[in-house]
């Protein structure tokens, strides 16, 4: 879900927050051993092939080093049954696969998928790497240089109303800036809603700032809502999260406001329509401009202008539908459940036809 942000061009580089100056090899803080994934969820790429891994049952990022770091020229990449041929290479059936996230390493332009192996958190998590010509392969975690640090407060283990396990929403969405993994999700404080900034390479992880936002569609103030889908972006040239909600309220908050212990009140300043959940988001520039592109569970994939995001007045009272940031929908993409960047004019979709998933590549519109 989450992605390791690039400066893709002059004008990303002014807006984008990015890596812009890191120059340590940062697999040098890694020591190989044994990866102890008890789930592999959210995933997001730091330079040099460090791949980050949401382990929300663990409670745990853990950081991976790849040994990803040739660089290729490819432009595409498309595999149509990719859950079913995941699962004959770890010798299973595809109703016992449940693909969790993709993102794409940008150095050799694989895409990695995290992949639960067996149903419910007794699952195996596993990670699979696809090259642009479509070959399979399981990272092996067995003995990868690697690193981890534990989240101090995640939500508790519990049965939500729809029999759902709240741990799973520990980690909702990762992103690596700045020698930082901000990290999304549920704390088990009183205000659950929890953004995380852990420095790289890893000591330790602090309590977070918990995050509230005026949800207009719902006409109340929200603190325990995770935020489903982030991006941190510069607004205004001052470094932001762009975050977003089910139900799909687009809130802004302001990294400096991000203190440990603390309580930061985000602006927001879209209401996307109420009966959806968000899922990725990724920015881009096209002709010029600068958009951002978000797929979602029932509204298609949505674009956006990333230009005046500053401009727009909070919303602070009820919205029945839609209010504050326009966008269309893309007509073109139907069925997207995972997105990522893939170069500066396309990005990687994983799409559902029914029962089946497709990995493809297709134009940043």
């Amino acid at each position: 879900m989450a992605r390791f942000r690039i400066a893709m061009c002059a004008v990303l580089a002014l807006t984008l927050m990015t890596t812009a100056g890191i120059t340590a090899d940062l697999t040098e803080s890694l020591k190989a051993g044994k990866a102890d994934l008890k789930s592999a969820g959210i995933l997001t790429f730091g330079p040099d092939g460090v791949l980050f891994v949401g382990d929300s049952i663990g409670g745990m990022i853990f950081a991976l080093d790849t040994q990803d770091r040739t660089a290729s020229q490819a432009t595409a990449v498309e595999v149509t049954g990719v859950a079913d041929k995941i699962a004959a290479m770890l010798g299973t059936t595809g109703d016992q696969i449940q693909v969790n996230d993709v993102a794409v390493n940008q150095i050799s332009k694989k895409t990695y998928v995290s992949v639960s192996r067996g149903l419910g958190t007794a699952a195996t998590p596993v990670i699979v790497r696809i090259d642009p010509a479509g070959k399979l392969e399981a990272l092996s975690l067995d003995n990868i240089r690697h690193a981890s640090v534990m989240l101090p407060n995640p939500v508790n283990a519990s049965t939500g109303g729809r029999g759902g396990n709240a741990r799973l929403q520990a980690i909702t969405d990762l992103a690596f800036v700045d020698s930082r993994v901000y990290v999304a999700g549920l704390s088990n404080e009183e205000f659950s809603s929890t953004l995380r900034a852990i420095p790289f390479p890893f000591s330790d992880a602090d309590k977070g700032t918990n995050v509230e936002f005026w949800h207009g569609s719902h006409n109340r103030f929200e603190t325990n809502s995770p935020i489903r889908t982030f991006l941190p972006y510069r607004v205004n040239n001052e470094p932001t999260i762009l975050a977003s909600y089910t139900c799909t309220p687009l809130v802004k908050v302001p990294v400096s406001s991000l203190k440990a212990g603390s309580k930061v009140m985000g602006t927001t300043i879209a209401e996307f329509g109420a009966g959806n959940t968000p899922l990725d988001m990724i920015a881009y520039t096209k002709q010029g401009k600068n958009f951002i592109l978000m797929s979602n569970t029932s509204r298609g994939v949505m674009k956006f202008s990333a230009e005046g995001l500053d401009k727009f007045e909070a919303i602070t009272a009820r919205v029945p539908d839609k209010a504050g940031v326009p966008y269309e929908t893309v007509a073109s993409l139907t069925g997207v459940v995972q997105l990522d960047q893939f170069d500066s004019q396309r990005a990687v979709v994983l799409t559902r036809t029914g029962n089946t998933l497709d990995l493809r590549t297709v134009a940043l519109p």
